[in-house]
């Protein structure tokens, strides 16, 4: 009964962000929506921002697990761009781009909160890094990359996308489509010849170094 407990309040104070927005977010209102007294918000988590933090980490959890294989089955640029609007397209039929946004809102001023966010973002930039490791290791990009920060980069552009969206939506398809076209060139070059892909590589380290 305390694990479903739990579980009804950790899926509620979810929904009651995508509906109400983090002003919204109280012990009643979580409690109202899991159908279970409010007192059970602090014997099970201490604190609304106790249970928001754990709501925020397993939410991700669930999310980056339902598309694991997925991810797993990448084998270019093209086909992450691919995923990753397929993501986009899942997340916010969803509602879980608003859960996001008004998670990141909460931890502008929640020092509680901040973390879970961060690590719950974190979760999405390890697959992003196994994958475009996988994907780079073949390309000319592949010594000159840095792949972690790489991943975090892609995960930061895909938030800003989802959120930027929701106020300029062509905008946000526009800036998809340059990634896009980004993926189709280092796809071109990785088909080119040895030469080529050792001129370029070469070219990429010069202008590193100058960097």
């Amino acid at each position: 009964m305390s694990t479903t407990t739990r579980a009804k309040l950790l899926d509620a104070a979810l929904a009651t962000l995508r509906t109400q927005g983090i002003a919204g977010v109280s012990a009643r209102t979580i409690a109202t929506t899991a159908g279970v007294n409010q007192a059970l918000v602090f014997y099970h988590f201490g604190s609304v921002d106790q249970l928001l933090a754990e709501a925020c980490e397993t939410g991700s959890t669930e999310r980056v697990a339902h598309y694991r294989e997925r991810f797993a089955a990448v084998t270019t640029l093209g086909e992450l761009l691919e995923l990753g609007r397929a993501i986009h397209d899942e997340e916010r039929e969803s509602g879980n781009v608003a859960v996001l946004a008004q998670l990141l809102a909460g931890s502008q001023t929640d020092d509680k909160l901040a973390p879970a966010t961060a690590a719950g973002l974190n979760l999405w930039v390890v697959e992003l890094e196994l994958t475009l490791a996988r994907v780079l290791r073949e390309t000319p990009l592949a010594e000159l990359v840095d792949v972690s920060g790489l991943a975090r980069s892609v995960a930061a552009a895909f938030i800003g996308l989802e959120l930027y969206e929701g106020v300029d939506a062509d905008g946000a398809a526009k800036a998809l489509d340059s990634l896009e076209q980004l993926a189709v060139l280092v796809s071109v070059l990785d088909e080119m010849g040895p030469l080529v892909r050792r001129a370029v590589r070469g070219r990429l380290r010069k202008a590193a170094a100058r960097g």
